[in-house]
């Protein structure tokens, strides 16, 4: 017999946990069509194992317990192999010693892309923000074509470098890449991070540094190890200030924005990140973290 609907706050316990359970497990393992669970749902559910209870009740078990099925995020398995753990504690150790090798007249450069930024001029004017309205901005816009961003990142300092690329390709990134080094004639060494993309990878490319070495060294980040790379981080916090929510009529206006942008970030935000991964913290958490995939190359 189910039992009669309960108070929420003296759902017995134990029952409480069954919610929990149950939550965790897929609706398709209890025989159930939905590829994830609603509070409606789950207490449809729940009733085989608790008896008859509210979905407000559910809702209230599910906040106490801080788990939210209504949520997802997206993740990628990553495998360490040799040739990654390298990479990463290359990289690590060259943040660590950014200061003392600046000294020396050693210079880190992150150099990433941020391709195929849509040029977007909204059909109707925005509207501002006023008391109790937040700005709303037409949902129709007009394309006016794509626009590459190359920004290199002077870790040292913080600053950024940023030219605008025809087509997101070897054939340009290799031109830009002289430019964005030729401020650093005077160095010893520059050490420059990148992500192994095609553009960076390709024969003419490498061939590119190998005339360049040993005075530009390139650190490679592993595959699917991008976050490595503090210019991806730059990227993200120069187009939530200055790209975000803009609109241009045309392609060339977009690029004169970035372009000026670009000396407003160095002038009011413009300092080193503060990067608190270490090689020693990389291994420990590659020894103690469950569920990580390791091989041998």
């Amino acid at each position: 017999m189910r039992r009669a609907l309960v108070a929420r706050a003296c759902f017995p316990p134990s029952e409480r946990r069954t919610i929990e359970w149950l939550a965790r497990q897929t609706p398709a393992s209890v025989g159930r069509d939905e590829t994830h669970w609603s509070r409606r749902s789950l207490a449809e559910a729940a009733e085989a194992y608790v008896g008859r209870i509210s979905h407000t009740t559910v809702d209230d078990i599910l906040q106490a317990a801080d788990l939210h099925p209504e949520q997802m995020r997206y993740w990628k398995t990553v495998i360490w192999d040799e040739e990654a753990v390298a990479r990463t504690t290359k990289i690590l150790w060259y943040y660590e010693r950014m200061e003392s090798l600046w000294q020396r007249g050693e210079v880190i450069i992150c150099a990433d892309e941020k391709p195929n930024l849509q040029v977007l001029e909204r059909a109707k004017p925005t509207q501002p923000m006023r008391p109790g309205q937040p700005e709303r901005q037409e949902f129709e816009y007009i394309r006016h074509g794509t626009v590459n961003l190359l920004a290199g990142l002077i870790t040292h300092t913080g600053r950024m470098w940023v030219e605008c690329l025809e087509r997101n390709d070897g054939e340009h990134f290799r031109p830009a890449l002289r430019r964005l080094l030729h401020p650093y004639g005077w160095a010893n060494r520059i050490h420059v991070i990148l992500d192994p993309g095609p553009s960076h990878t390709s024969g003419d490319t490498l061939a590119f540094f190998e005339d360049l070495a040993p005075r530009v060294q390139v650190l490679w980040t592993p595959v699917d190890g991008s976050w490595l790379n503090q210019a991806e981080s730059l990227l993200e916090a120069f187009s939530e200030r200055y790209v975000l929510r803009g609109n241009w009529n045309s392609r060339e206006l977009m690029i004169q924005h970035i372009i000026a942008s670009r000396l407003a970030y160095n002038q009011h935000y413009a300092c080193p990140f503060a990067w608190h991964w270490s090689v020693r913290a990389f291994q420990y958490w590659l020894n103690n973290t469950p569920g990580l995939i390791r091989c041998k190359t």
